[in-house]
């Protein structure tokens, strides 16, 4: 007598085969967990595109046109206007002022933020009171931080000539050496922006773990050998972001150095005339011409883009360059064996 098998056991393995329906509400959940991240930073790019991104494009579109302030859009121009703008000794006259005061206020103002963010990792009193303050001349207006610096930096009047002249010195002529207006103007530049980047290494610092600090001074290490050793090595990936974003914002400068006189011209010379304020020339000074004003600011941005990627190829190397395990010999690797 044969037993036959029920018939759902028979009909089992065709069910099992057939595809399992998801309900809406796991399918709901699955794209909630792909597609929320990028909702949530969606807003940036939106307002990036639209801020950045358009004005960056229609830049490039006016700066291959002619394209004047009261006459509008013109002709096709091609590069015509990058060789006009090239030729030009304001040009060259308004980059090398640009890197001068770029370097004067980047490098010291790096410098001197990481020394004031380990002043105030210490344990110092009226530690919020001291980190408040340090921001305070970034809250100030540029033009008012211009022309008040101004006056300090006053050929006649001003204070610093007024203490060199109490020392028995000569007064320097901040508004017709070039030097000396790039060094007042990269004074500007720190006084706002120093505290600004102590707050970023404060912030890294306080991040940094601190039994790398207990382990070395178990092995006698003092306070500046901490410093070297550990705290600047850990501030590496740091450091290449406040020298990326100083380069982005040096190179741009414009406020300190168009309030550093009443005119706002530069100089007589055009000693401290900036590629901002040569693209301010350009398109609303004496020229009218926004096809050339736009050809400086393509220009600039290809610099700031030029220099940002050197930054980035010298600070990414430094900050791996103690992160490579050393190799061992053939020798040791036989003794271990």
């Amino acid at each position: 007598m044969t037993v036959q098998s029920p018939p759902n056991q028979a009909l089992q393995p065709e069910l099992d085969r057939r595809p399992t329906r998801i309900a809406f509400s796991q399918k709901l959940g699955k794209w909630d967990v792909k597609l929320s991240p990028y909702l949530y930073i969606s807003p940036f790019f939106i307002l990036f595109a639209i801020t950045g991104l358009f004005p960056l494009l229609y830049t490039g579109y006016i700066s291959v046109h002619e394209w004047h302030t009261l006459g509008g859009k013109g002709a096709f121009v091609g590069l015509d206007n990058f060789t006009a703008v090239l030729d030009q000794a304001t040009f060259w006259k308004a980059l090398r002022n640009t890197f001068s005061i770029f370097l004067l206020s980047s490098v010291p103002q790096v410098i001197a933020a990481i020394i004031i963010a380990a002043i105030l990792n210490a344990n110092i009193r009226a530690k919020t009171f001291w980190r408040m303050g340090v921001l305070l001349p970034y809250v100030v207006a540029p033009i008012a931080v211009g022309l008040i610096f101004s006056r300090i930096f006053g050929d006649q009047f001003g204070l610093v000539n007024a203490l060199l002249d109490g020392i028995g010195l000569d007064p320097v002529r901040w508004h017709s050496d070039a030097f000396a207006s790039h060094f007042a103007i990269a004074t500007m530049v720190n006084f706002r922006w120093t505290g600004y980047n102590t707050l970023i290494f404060l912030a890294a610092m306080q991040a940094i773990p601190g039994e790398l600090y207990e382990a070395a001074i178990i092995d006698g290490a003092g306070r500046i050998r901490q410093f070297f050793s550990i705290t600047i090595p850990q501030l590496r990936a740091t450091i290449m972001f406040v020298v990326i974003t100083s380069t982005i914002g040096g190179l741009q400068i414009f406020d300190e150095a168009r309030a550093f006189d009443a005119q706002g011209r530069g100089g007589g010379d055009k000693q401290w005339m900036t590629l901002t304020m040569y693209i301010q020339d350009l398109g609303w000074g004496n020229q009218l011409n926004f096809g050339r004003a736009a050809a400086v600011a393509w220009l600039l941005f290809l610099v700031i883009i030029a220099i940002g990627i050197v930054n980035f190829l010298i600070t990414s190397r430094i900050s791996t360059a103690g992160t490579k395990t050393p190799k061992t010999s053939k020798k040791a690797k036989k003794v271990k064996l």
